[in-house]
């Protein structure tokens, strides 16, 4: 078990550098995109600070939750669409078109061939402003830091599910790049906003059929006030969303096999 864990990681991690170095081939669009996108995020912190400015604490919010939510976000959705770019919306295309054949043949998983197939440029702008944000306004001790990047990545590993999980619908429904871009955006932005604001419905929603608070919501809690059994249970949804994503894929892509386009890839 542990030499095919090994083996996957090596493989995340050549595929990784692959599409580094491919984005690297351009640098200066590169660092152009990448500054870019910080400077976009960056922008809504200074939104929020005139709007704290103003009402220091709302619902119990103040403007370090904020700023740690949207760095939670910003990491998480950062790491999933720079790593794991075919989660995007985008996704869905390529198995309308019949891409996916090209996964198919070759060894590992045809999902994490699939996820790994393409990278967001711009999205290591999101995860430089949640980095740097965090450091310079939160400043978290060393085991804050720490659990800091534990929760972004499980946000990374929602973010990747929740894109998976739309684009399989393309198996059975045709094209849904429409409805994964309105998930990803409902994602984000929910998940930027304190969800203190919205009323015990729209929670119950933000916690199960668009799980923005999962995203934000409980690592803003856990890193106000750290408790063990919201971060298991924080962990259990994140383990049971990655379960569930891969068998709808699964079975998704077992529909693809009998009826899909062949085509090359040079």
């Amino acid at each position: 078990m542990s030499g095919r864990a090994g083996a996957y990681r090596r493989f995340i991690t050549t595929a990784f550098a692959t599409n580094v170095r491919a984005a690297l081939a351009y640098r200066v669009s590169f660092i152009t995109a990448v500054l870019f996108m910080a400077a976009n995020d960056l922008m809504w912190i200074a939104f929020w600070g005139l709007f704290f400015s103003r009402f220091p604490v709302i619902r119990g919010w103040e403007i370090r939750d904020v700023i740690t939510a949207w760095a939670v976000v910003a990491v998480g959705f950062g790491l999933a669409t720079a790593i794991f770019g075919n989660c995007r919306p985008e996704g869905a295309r390529l198995i309308m078109e019949g891409r996916l054949d090209y996964h198919l043949s070759l060894p590992k998983s045809p999902l994490l061939h699939f996820l790994l197939g393409s990278s967001s440029v711009a999205a290591w702008g999101d995860v430089l402003f949640g980095l740097t944000t965090f450091t310079a306004f939160v400043r978290p001790a060393p085991g804050d830091f720490g659990l800091f990047i534990l929760l972004g990545l499980c946000a990374c590993a929602v973010f990747v599910c929740c894109g998976v999980l739309v684009n399989s619908m393309a198996f059975w429904a045709g094209n849904t790049e429409s409805l994964g871009m309105q998930v990803m955006n409902a994602l984000i932005t929910f998940g930027t906003y304190p969800l203190d604001l919205f009323g015990w419905g729209v929670k119950l929603a933000l916690f199960t059929v668009l799980p923005a608070g999962f995203v934000s919501y409980v690592p803003v809690r856990l890193l106000r006030e750290f408790d063990w059994l919201l971060l298991l249970a924080l962990l259990s949804f994140t383990g049971l969303l990655l379960a569930i994503s891969g068998a709808v894929w699964r079975a998704g892509l077992r529909r693809y096999e009998s009826g899909s386009l062949v085509t090359m890839r040079g």
